[in-house]
């Protein structure tokens, strides 16, 4: 996989994992009759981490091939494995700060 594909794809699940448990997680709310902005914004928050992970494959394994790749002298593998991880993470927080946007209305400055 090209490593522009394998970046769009990373970001991508990020974003959907945030997005879509916290908008989930609010119909949730709302059946139970919670606010559901309150749960969405929670949600999201919690989920981040767990959304970043799922990106870069859902494991431990993106970590130790970084730890690998540095320990053996190649800089390249390690690298690009790092800005996987911060594509992911910039992913998660794009859903997040969307998901903030709609609890608090997005129409005041």
């Amino acid at each position: 996989m090209a490593v522009a594909t394998k970046l769009v794809i990373d970001f991508c699940v990020a974003f959907g994992i945030v997005l879509g448990g916290s908008l989930l997680g609010g119909i949730g709310a709302v059946l139970m009759l919670q606010p559901p902005s309150l749960v969405m914004e929670s949600i999201a928050s919690n989920i981040k981490i767990w959304a970043m992970v799922a990106a870069v494959g859902g494991t431990i394994d993106p970590l130790r091939l970084i730890e690998t790749n540095i320990q053996e002298g190649y800089l390249s593998p390690a690298i690009k494995q790092i800005v996987y991880i911060i594509t992911a993470f910039i992913g998660a927080q794009v859903g997040f700060s969307l998901v903030q946007w709609i609890c608090k209305g997005g129409g005041e400055p």
